[in-house]
């Protein structure tokens, strides 16, 4: 077994033992299961490239050089042919999907096999971290195994065979990678979108025009971020873009229809059929994340006086692509609806029995402008495959499906995370994020605390040097002692910042449990007196607790021979008042932040909790420099 790393960079000796270059680039034939190296590429005097057959001209090869069987005077140069690609070119540090793991990884070394004395064939890619240190220096790579190995965990390879690897790079479409790997085209379409969603924006383009018709709709409804789809969808041509919301449920083409321009919308329902265009019309016409906008018009409504061989005729007669059906609908004579038939009974029914008597009166409905979420409960609460869709007259718009109620409350269930403060980090996609930016993410006080120390820390020295007269004065009256009294009188920050961060928790949850309109929603005056009574009591606490600390602290500092420090009462008391006034704004300001929750939800947009922490911990810091700036002047006589 040998490496690409291995080899690359290696002297290319002739016959005579002449060197004439160093390998640069192995050629592979794709067509083959575990593809031949056909050609060396190798850099020759002055940096020129140069290839020729690997089987016609190489005698033997190991991690240190090539041999050639010929002379340097005998070598004739090759090209690579239709089915060919350079490995190091198109494949290292390239994306790949890996078909087996329904993933996109990055390819760290590839690893080759000999089948002779000279032969080499491609086994597959390492995609792991010893790929990685192996390519920047093979000693790195034998240094983390010993280390890992020595505390019981082993750094295994992570590589993926040849079979299970597909090339989404450099154009490369039209070559056949393997005669027995699984394609893109063999994916579930949810598995397709995953993947098209984690390459790089420019490889997206190439991967999704691969797809016939069918896979794009398909895996365009699958796909999470709607901006993305947007994107694909207009790097289409429109007659193209346009067929491809006819091919997708009318639900999920009206949610992409509605993410684009007006102008590009109207040209693509234009050029669509009247059916398809005049269903996602219809569903445009209703707000969004209602129960109208997330339903589909693909529905099977019969009148309740149908035999079931009736029915059964008229389910052979759907289109393949049809909603799933799971129910059957019933309308009486005024066209209202009037029972349902779950589809399983119509099996074991004799086909004379008409579906009036098989049917179930007792229906769970909604209404079009009914809360999407609330849809999506009552179809997990009733253990339901659909729920249908009735206007005020009773007569069935749509059905609002299973999966779609799952798409709801995965959506919903992201948004609370996110307006709670949880970060990406926090989902199972972006695991592989650096432990150091999580930490950073969810300790930004910490971050916050050293800055204000600085400033802190800055002022105090600048304000005590105008007291002493000097900046650079003796330990007893200069520097040291402002240093010290700056530190410690920053010691509050971290509280101060906490509570912040504690108190707009608790609004979230707040907004998350209540609705503005509940009756037991608490009102934005006793809110407000509540979070106001709160800061005034913990910036009382905090006062006398930091009070005590600090007579408790000086009197050892005194004791102990830390010089004279007598201008650490004053950056101490500095420091209580500034701690004192930021928390009092900042739970003062808490109402604020509530109404701007409710605001945003009432505008259907969402709200970064994370964002938002950091702002209430910014003006928390930014209000503690300030009154502590001014309280140490105003103590020294400096301002």
């Amino acid at each position: 077994m040998i490496y690409l790393s291995q080899l690359v960079g290696n002297p290319v000796l002739d016959v005579d033992g002449e060197k004439i270059g160093t390998v640069s680039d192995l050629g592979i034939a794709t067509k083959e299961v575990f593809p031949r190296v056909t050609s060396l590429a190798f850099m020759g005097p002055g940096k020129t490239p140069f290839m020729i057959s690997w089987r016609k001209y190489v005698e033997s090869y190991d991690e240190h050089v090539v041999h050639l069987k010929v002379s340097a005077t005998d070598i004739r140069f090759s090209y690579l042919q239709s089915d060919e690609v350079l490995i190091a070119r198109d494949i290292l540090n390239k994306q790949i999907v890996d078909t087996q793991g329904m993933r996109v990884v990055r390819v760290n070394d590839l690893k080759l096999s000999d089948t002779s004395s000279s032969q080499l064939r491609l086994l597959g890619a390492d995609v792991g971290a010893r790929g990685l240190l192996r390519t920047f220096a093979p000693l790195c790579e034998t240094i983390a195994v010993k280390v890992s190995s020595a505390f019981g965990k082993p750094l295994p390879e992570r590589l993926i065979a040849w079979s299970y690897m597909n090339l989404v790079d450099r154009n490369l479409s039209d070559v056949q990678l393997s005669v027995t790997h699984k394609t893109l085209d063999d994916m579930h379409p949810a598995d397709i979108a995953d993947i098209i969603e984690r390459l790089d924006p420019r490889l997206r383009g190439q991967v999704f025009a691969q797809l016939d018709d069918e896979q794009r709709a398909n895996a365009m409804a699958e796909f999470d971020d709607d901006h993305m789809a947007v994107e694909l969808m207009g790097g289409m041509a429109e007659m193209d873009a346009s067929r491809l919301l006819s091919a997708m449920d009318p639900d999920d083409a009206a949610e992409l229809v509605s993410e684009l321009d007006y102008d590009k919308a109207e040209k693509l329902l234009r050029l669509m059929g009247v059916k398809e265009q005049h269903a996602i019309r219809q569903l445009l016409g209703y707000r969004d994340e209602t129960a109208g906008r997330i339903m589909t018009s693909e529905v099977v409504a019969l009148p309740k006086n149908t035999t079931v061989a009736e029915t059964i005729a008229h389910l052979r007669t759907l289109d393949e692509d049809f909603e799933a059906v799971r129910y059957i609908y019933l309308n009486d004579a005024q066209g209202e609806l009037w029972g349902v038939v779950p589809i399983d009974l119509l099996v074991i029914s004799d086909e004379q029995v008409k579906l009036g008597d098989l049917a179930t009166r007792d229906l769970i409905v909604a209404h079009p402008d009914d809360d999407q979420e609330d849809v999506a409960l009552n179809i997990a609460k009733y253990n339901l495959l659909a729920i249908p869709v009735v206007n005020e007259k009773k007569e069935l718009l749509g059905i609002v499906t299973v999966d779609d109620a799952l798409d709801v409350l995965e959506e919903e269930h992201a948004e609370d995370l996110q307006i709670a403060g949880a970060s990406q980090a926090d989902t199972e996609h972006d695991k592989g994020r650096s432990a150091f930016m999580w930490m950073l993410r969810r300790n930004t006080w910490v971050v916050m605390f050293a800055l204000v120390a600085a400033v802190c820390t800055v002022a105090a020295c600048e304000m005590f040097a105008r007291v002493s007269g000097s900046v650079s004065g003796s330990v007893s009256g200069g520097v040291a002692p402002a240093v010290i009294a700056g530190l410690l009188a920053s010691l509050s920050v971290p509280a101060a910042l906490i509570i912040t961060d504690d108190a707009l928790s608790y609004t979230t949850s707040i907004y998350l449990e209540y609705d503005a309109d509940d009756e037991d929603a608490p009102s934005a005056l006793g809110f407000s007196l509540k979070m106001i009574a709160l800061g005034i009591a913990f910036a009382a606490a905090f006062v006398l607790f930091y009070a005590m600390c600090g007579e408790l602290g000086g009197w050892l500092m005194a004791r102990g021979g830390a010089g004279s420090l007598e201008h650490l009462r004053e950056a101490l008391l500095a420091s209580m008042c500034a701690a004192g006034v930021s928390i009092v704004v900042s739970l003062a300001s808490m109402p604020a932040y509530l109404a701007r929750l409710r605001s945003r939800d009432a505008h259907n947009k969402d709200s970064n909790g994370w964002a938002m922490s950091n702002t209430a911990m910014g003006v928390c810091a930014a209000v503690f420099m300030v009154v502590f700036g001014v309280a140490l002047g105003l103590q020294l006589g400096v301002m």
